[in-house]
């Protein structure tokens, strides 16, 4: 095929054993924590799982990411972030584990202030959820050498303070539960990632912060906002 324009690279995130993977979609689930939704002003006793979605090339595994435009309330959310290696529709929950790859730790980083104007007004959360290097993320580790996770400290620091600290079994929507609910609305395929939710303790940062995202037995993200 004749291409109009040089086509974008494909987007991708490295491996720890080295190799890319490829990314074709990015999920991100919200308030999977009962803690962090009540911070946030919801019950979480009340609400199914529900998603958004982040541009695949907002993923980025550089050490830096530039503090974003148009904001004053820059939040990190430190998330188990699923990576798919087989696709399908209206998968079970007993199911789909099998199709996992493997596993890492991405930050969703959040224009607080444009999301929460964006929830007074009713519209879409792409302005405070879908800007560039929205999404950095560390090596993927493969489910073949770590297994799947459930449970195990999920942690943020600051500067080397603790700012989030909670465990994977705090999920509310547990991982099968997770890719079982989104294959139900649509077909999920090989490459897509689901950012998995985020622990109590959400909080502003600034430039030349360093933040360190861990969890587990899964790995590390560290990034320095520019």
């Amino acid at each position: 095929m004749d291409y109009v324009i040089p086509p974008p690279p494909p987007p991708a995130v490295p491996v720890a054993e080295g190799g890319l993977f490829p990314v074709r979609r990015v999920f991100c689930i919200g308030r999977n924590y009962a803690e962090h939704a009540r911070e946030m002003g919801h019950d979480p006793d009340r609400e199914p799982p529900f998603y958004f979605l982040k541009p695949a090339d907002a993923l980025t595994a550089s050490p830096t990411i530039p503090y974003p435009p148009s904001t004053g309330d820059l939040h990190p959310e430190v998330e188990l972030v699923v990576a798919l290696g087989r696709g399908g529709a209206a998968i079970a929950e007993a199911d789909a584990l099998g199709h996992v790859w493997g596993y890492g730790v991405g930050l969703d980083m959040t224009r607080r202030d444009l999301q929460a104007e964006a929830k007074r007004l009713g519209r879409p959360w792409a302005p405070g959820k879908a800007f560039d290097a929205s999404a950095p993320i560390g090596p993927l580790a493969p489910a073949a050498r770590i297994g799947h996770p459930a449970a195990g400290a999920i942690t943020l620091e600051v500067n080397g303070e603790t700012r989030q600290r909670g465990d994977l079994s705090e999920m509310i929507w547990p991982v099968p539960a997770l890719i079982a609910a989104l294959s139900a609305h649509c077909a999920l395929a090989p490459g897509d990632l689901v950012f998995t939710g985020t622990p109590a303790g959400v909080g502003p940062v600034g430039r030349g912060d360093r933040l360190a995202g861990a969890v587990e037995g899964v790995g590390r993200v560290e990034v320095v906002v520019a």
